[in-house]
Formats: C-alpha cells, structure tokens, sequence
C-alpha cells in the first residue's frame, strides 16, 4: 500500500515536471486544419455550447480527465477542481480510487467532493487490471458511492503497467469483467486509455461489453511511460521506457477513427489537447466532450480562481475555433 501511494504522489511531481517539455513539443493537433468559413451566419461570441453527455447536461463541454489517485496532497488539486467544475457547469473525472478501497478508506476521496460539486457529473474511476481479481462489485460500487459518482471511468493502461517494477501484467479474462460490471453497476461505465490511445477495434468491443463512452486518451499528452521510467530504479524498465517513449495512437487518429467505425457513441478527446483551437478540431472530428488534465494540474495546485482563469480561454479559442471554421 505504502509503495502505491508513493507512485501516485510521485504521478503528481513528474507530470508536473513533463509539461513544460510537452509545450515545447510538436503536436499532432498541428496535422488538423480547420476551413476557414469567411461568412458565419452566427453571433461569434455568444452562441450555446452546451451538450448532453451520459443523459446530463454540461454549459461547456469539457471535462476534467482524472489525474490524482489519492495521496493526500492531492485533497486541495481536488478540492480546486471540483469547486471550478460545479461553477462552469463541467463534468469531472477523480484519479484512480485503487487506495481508498484497498486501504477501506478514502484517501481524500470522499462526498467532499459533492459537496463542492453538487450539480455537476462525477465520475468514479478504477483500473481495469483490478476489476477481476482485485474487486467485488460491491467494492466496484462503493467506489461510484463514495463520491456519489454519475459514471464509472474504467482506465485502460496495460503498458503503464508493464513499465512497472510490480505492475499488473495479467490482463486475460478483463473485457469480461468489464462486461459484468457494465451489466451489474447501476450508473454507466467510461473506458479510458491513459495516453496511449483507443483503436476502433477495441473500442468496438467495448461498446459491445456494454460501455457508454469511449475517452480516447490518444499519446500527445502526458507520457506515462517517461513518468515510469523516470521514477524506476530498473536499469532494464529504464531502456523499455526509452523504446516504448512514442508508442501509441495519436489522439487525432483515434477520434477520427472511433467516429467512424461508431458515430452515436459519445466521444471523449483527450490526450494532447493544449488550448481551444485543439478542442474545436476534436469536435469538428467527431468529439462529443473535451478533457484535460496534464495542462490544468498546475492551475489547481494554486486555487480554484485559476483553474476558471485556464477554462475561460479555454472556451474563448474554443468558440473562435468553432464560429470561424465551416
């Protein structure tokens, strides 16, 4: 318990560290080009960008992807997040719930949260490689219970995983389990990728198990496999890590891919996402939400104050993107 704890505070301090080499990278985002339309036939700063996700509604579609897993200096990130969540009228995804459940406690994750944000979506969220062995569904529910969740986010991480001196490498029998939960819990489940990106194959068989989203989390972002390398004392997980660094589908393909092959499922993009204009192509590819977490986790170490200062340019190059572009 104590080793988990400390990779998830340690999570915290190396994404932090990584954002300010991703800024300075290129951008698959870069590769989408938006038509510019000379005459909208729209007011350009005040039309409604609002949707409905998961029979809720959202006044922006955004959402704030999970990022802390429950070490207790993360309670105030939380704290921010959920009280700048419940103001802008966004959905909000917690990190991983893998502590509070095995240590029968909370780690910070607690009805807190609804009460910062008691109008708004929240979504419980727990990795797949626990649900077979690991997890009851009454454990998979108190998990939703505990922070009065609307949707489970089951994440997808089987190559973090592998990047892991104790990582969770026996991954047989999980898309069965994913279907129990679907068909057993009583809110609707969120697959996620952590970076490494969803192909329309797999999302497919998702959907089939019986999983209501589909979050992207395509490589462009946050790079859990340099965060792992970068915290392992392994000489040998150290040189996977270098191999392994760019591994992944771009979070552009795999929005436009997933569309595609499933154009009613609802979409989350995420992955890479630095500002508005990226946001507005997402949803020109077929995107139904945009999430964040990497670029917002500096802003909600500081105060909630700053977190509505990131969404707020956030939305005005996000409502540029969409009223100049055909």
């Amino acid at each position: 318990m104590t080793e988990i704890l400390k990779r998830k505070t340690d999570h915290i301090d190396l994404v932090l560290k990584q954002r300010l080499e991703v800024a300075a990278q290129a951008s698959p985002w870069d590769e989408v080009q938006l038509t510019h339309n000379a005459l909208p036939e729209r007011d350009l700063l005040r039309f409604d960008l609002s949707t409905e996700f998961l029979g809720k509604r959202l006044r922006l579609p955004f959402l704030i992807s999970s990022m802390t897993g429950g070490p207790f200096k993360a309670e105030n990130i939380n704290a921010h997040l959920a009280e700048a969540a419940q103001a802008l009228g966004i959905a909000m995804g917690v990190g991983s719930q893998r502590i509070a459940l095995l240590s029968a406690g909370t780690s910070g994750l607690t009805n807190n949260l609804r009460g910062w944000a008691p109008d708004v979506p929240l979504y419980a969220n727990l990795g797949a490689a626990q649900l077979r062995d690991d997890f009851s569904l009454t454990d998979i529910q108190r998990a939703v219970d505990m922070i009065a969740a609307d949707a489970l986010i089951i994440h997808l991480n089987c190559l973090q995983e592998l990047m892991q001196e104790d990582g969770d490498t026996d991954w047989r029998g999980l898309l069965a389990a994913i279907e129990t939960v679907c068909t057993r819990l009583d809110v609707p489940v969120i697959a996620k990728e952590v970076g490494m990106g969803i192909s329309a194959g797999t999302a497919k068989r998702l959907v089939n198990a019986g999983v209501s989203a589909i979050d992207v989390a395509g490589k462009g972002g946050t790079n859990f496999i340099e965060v792992e390398a970068e915290r392992t004392v392994d000489p040998r997980l150290r040189a996977l890590g270098e191999i392994f660094k760019d591994w992944g589908i771009a979070t552009p393909d795999a929005v436009k891919a997933i569309h595609a092959e499933l154009p009613d499922i609802p979409l989350i993009a995420s992955g890479g996402i630095r500002h508005g204009l990226d946001a507005a192509k997402a949803i020109k590819l077929g995107a139904n939400v945009i999430a964040q977490a990497g670029p917002i986790l500096q802003a909600a170490t500081k105060s909630t104050q700053a977190v509505l200062d990131h969404f707020a340019f956030m939305e005005s190059a996000l409502r540029i993107g969409l009223a100049c572009s055909e």
